[in-house]
């Protein structure tokens, strides 16, 4: 199925296919928009069609679509005959992104129908993934943004998938994995374990899906978690048992809590958040956008009441929400995630490498430069001394961005950004000002002279020696970095007689 505004295109192309009054079972995987909006329209023109999905799918479905239809609930090892062969197996696999994720399997065919698991936001004139190169930094980024946050949900999911003989799987978004199927499972599986084994800190995010941009809101909060390798448990307040919510926010060292509706069932689990909380606990309360919330002042004050800690104010949002105000919330999560798991971090870098080596390590000199990248009215920055030249043709550099850095979420591949090269003299100023620690979505280049550069509009410093506008064309993981591969487009100086800073360190273990 598809979102609602797809309407008129969704429905010619199913008609070159089928009659939608033939069809007898409509298979709802999930209830997300962009997967659930045509639902009601299809049910008008297909009378005797029996929607088939899980209990709490049709729950959320008894409530978009506004008049009776016939179902069917399944749960897992549910089966439907098609005929032919074609007998459908269900699988549950809830948040995966959504609560109600179900997965199907055609014992005929060996294909698994998954949504929005192994996805890619990717497109291409292929239906399948016959350039697994192409498709891998998508593949990747998709899984961190939208699958690391329920790691442990994934290795569940894996392990009921492994007895399954599967010939494809037929996602919600991207081409469909026909070729690449044991290899992209097993990244999926070793990336949720290393997220899982790395975590020092567990952060309970609580959001209502079907309520405003809560769930899309909350997505950005744990993105931004767990650039920190913190762990992120997803609870829906309005489908979650008492229990649930009890026991993740006892397990959680810190809590996210994104504003319920004012009245309802995920209203009325705000009871077992506090009573699971504890004194100290650290909370991050914030705005679901959904018309009805529930006041975040008056959620703080209960929450300081019962001893807890507010990371930051809490998040307001006042008109729908853009690419700013995502970035407002990613840079939030990551400031929570850095201020839980600070202390393990310390330790790591007294203790992660001989003191020689270290000393060692810092004798190797950079110069000094500032990314700076913009997407929609987000607008982020990065200091940056590990840059090197690697090609002639086409002209092209690295560069090393630690996976905490705001700035990360905007150097993907395909993204633009410009590589600012700092004045040897009079590089201070500029090291101070974007060295500081500036809070979530502020204005990083308030009071600092710049231009838009031509292509992307990046800002280039007027202060800067030379420019160069540049694309990322792949990225490799290093340990707790990023090698960013960038493909130079355009440049020029700025400064023809300066020279560029350079950074000399006394240890290695740290900038």
């Amino acid at each position: 199925m598809s979102h609602a505004k797809f309407n008129e295109a969704y429905f010619a192309a199913l008609r070159t296919l089928i009659d939608p009054a033939d069809v007898d079972y409509l298979v709802v995987s999930h209830t997300e928009p962009d997967h659930s909006g045509l639902v009601e329209p299809l049910l008008a023109l297909a009378p005797k069609a029996v929607v088939v999905g899980s209990r709490v799918c049709l729950q959320f479905l008894s409530n978009l679509v506004h008049s009776p239809f016939s179902s069917l609930e399944v749960k897992a090892g549910s089966t439907v005959d098609l005929g032919g062969g074609h007998v459908l197996e269900f699988l549950p696999a809830p948040n995966l992104h959504w609560p109600d994720t179900m997965f199907s399997h055609d014992r005929a065919t060996g294909v698994l129908f998954t949504c929005d698991a192994f996805g890619a936001h990717y497109c291409s004139e292929s239906v399948f993934d016959d350039s697994l190169a192409t498709l891998d930094p998508h593949f990747r980024f998709y899984y961190d943004c939208l699958m690391k946050p329920n790691a442990r949900s994934v290795l569940t999911a894996l392990r009921k998938i492994e007895p399954l003989s599967v010939s494809a799987i037929a996602t919600g978004h991207g081409p469909v994995l026909r070729y690449n199927v044991p290899e992209l499972l097993g990244r999926y599986g070793a990336w949720s374990a290393e997220a899982i084994k790395k975590a020092s800190a567990a952060v309970a995010v609580l959001y209502t899906a079907e309520y405003g941009f809560g769930d899309r809101l909350s997505q950005s909060i744990a993105r931004g978690l767990t650039k920190t390798d913190v762990e992120v448990m997803m609870v829906d307040l309005s489908t979650a048992e008492t229990q649930e919510v009890v026991e993740a926010v006892g397990r959680a060292k810190g809590v996210v809590l994104m504003a319920p509706p004012s009245t309802g069932r995920a209203h009325d689990a705000l009871a077992a958040v506090l009573a699971g909380s504890s004194a100290g606990q650290q909370f991050l309360v914030a705005e679901s956008y959904g018309g009805s919330d529930e006041p975040v002042d008056t959620l703080s004050a209960q929450l300081l009441n019962a001893g807890a800690l507010l990371a930051c104010p809490p998040l307001r949002v006042r008109e729908a929400p853009t690419e700013g105000t995502y970035q407002v919330y990613e840079e939030s999560g990551t400031d929570l995630g850095q201020a839980l798991t600070a202390d393990k971090q310390r330790t790591q870098q007294k203790s992660g490498m001989p003191v020689q080596l270290a000393k060692a390590l810092g004798r190797i000199s950079g110069g000094l430069y500032l990314l700076t990248a913009v997407r929609g009215d987000a607008r982020s920055a990065m200091i940056a001394s590990w840059v090197a030249q690697a090609a002639f043709s086409p002209p092209s550099f690295t560069v090393a961005v630690a996976k905490d850095r705001a700035i990360e979420s905007l150097m993907q591949v395909g993204d633009a950004f410009v590589l600012n090269c700092l004045p040897e003299d009079g590089e201070a100023p500029i090291m101070r000002h974007f060295l500081k620690r500036f809070p979530p979505g502020a204005d990083r280049f308030q009071g600092v002279a710049w231009s838009p550069a031509a292509r992307s509009g990046a800002p280039i410093l007027a202060a800067a020696v030379a420019f160069l506008e540049c694309r990322v064309s792949s990225r490799m993981e290093a340990g707790d970095h990023w090698i960013v591969l960038a493909t130079v487009e355009d440049g020029a100086t700025l400064q023809p007689d300066a020279r560029t800073a350079v950074h000399h360190r006394r240890v290695g273990s740290y900038y």
